[in-house]
């Protein structure tokens, strides 16, 4: 189940955003080729500049810009703005990269897992696909009706919006909410 499970994921909802406006809005069209690497297609999708900043501060740019492959489950900034006040600020001061860097590498898993892999590791798995991130926590995915959603170590949920946003160096799926590792 581990890693494999992520595509099958990102296909389900693929499927159920495909071409709706709420997905149009997270990632334009054009990031949908292999062109741009996981940051450069970050940073030309306003919805993450949070996620931005964050990876700028925890200094994984060059890490998230090398061959990969890797998928990130990617929260958009109201993903971030859900979390307790002050957390966002308190995450980016230097003094807590380490905990920043646990954060922002427990929503990446090694390798590159599209939708449809994710989907087939659910049903595999008789309706839950645990997946391990590079953080070295576990994610679990399952469905929820039409939904493929994340449920974290500290038992949080977050739902996937959308999937299959190619990158030179992997694959993207957006989530709804900051998943944390314990």
């Amino acid at each position: 189940m581990k890693t494999f499970a992520i595509g099958v994921f990102a296909f389900v909802l693929a499927l159920m955003v495909g071409s709706s406006a709420m997905a149009q809005n997270y990632v334009p069209a054009s990031m949908n080729v292999n062109e741009k690497d996981i940051v450069d297609t970050a940073v030309a999708t306003p919805q993450l500049s949070t996620l931005v900043a964050a990876v700028k501060a925890a200094g994984l740019v060059d890490t998230l810009k090398s061959d990969g492959p890797f998928t990130v489950f990617a929260p958009v900034n109201d993903a971030f703005a859900k979390l307790p006040a002050g957390t966002v600020e308190t995450l980016l001061k230097p003094e807590n990269k380490g905990m920043l860097t646990s954060v922002l590498t427990y929503h990446v898993i090694a390798g590159k897992f599209e939708a449809k892999d994710v989907v087939a590791a659910i049903k595999a798995g008789n309706g839950k696909a645990e997946l391990t991130t590079v953080q070295g926590g576990k994610i679990w995915a399952k469905m929820d009706g039409k939904n493929v959603v994340l449920k974290d170590e500290k038992g949080n949920k977050s739902t996937v919006l959308m999937t299959d946003v190619m990158t030179s160096n992997g694959v993207v799926h957006v989530i709804d909410s900051v998943v944390m590792p314990k």
